[in-house]
């Protein structure tokens, strides 16, 4: 009874897109995603940031290796095909 429910949460989430749009609440996420990256950042200490920043660059330079790998074998493919 004091709860709030499914449908009230459904009713008030349709008023906000209706009030602000998809493109303005799109970009109010990404603010706040970026905001929360930024805070993350800040609160570890420096030594874990770099070794963060070169874990994902190794992690990008790993992907990107795949990628590079993988294109190949899908030309031959529609090549044979």
């Amino acid at each position: 009874m004091g709860g709030i429910s499914i449908w009230q949460l459904l009713i008030v989430a349709l008023i906000v897109i209706l009030l602000f749009g998809t493109k303005k609440l799109r970009s109010l996420g990404g603010d706040l995603g970026g905001a929360v990256k930024g805070f993350k950042n800040a609160m570890t200490p420096e030594d874990e940031n770099k070794s963060l920043d070169d874990k994902e660059k190794d992690q990008t330079a790993a992907t990107s290796q795949q990628a590079a790998e993988k294109q190949p074998e899908t030309e031959s493919k529609d090549k044979q095909a």
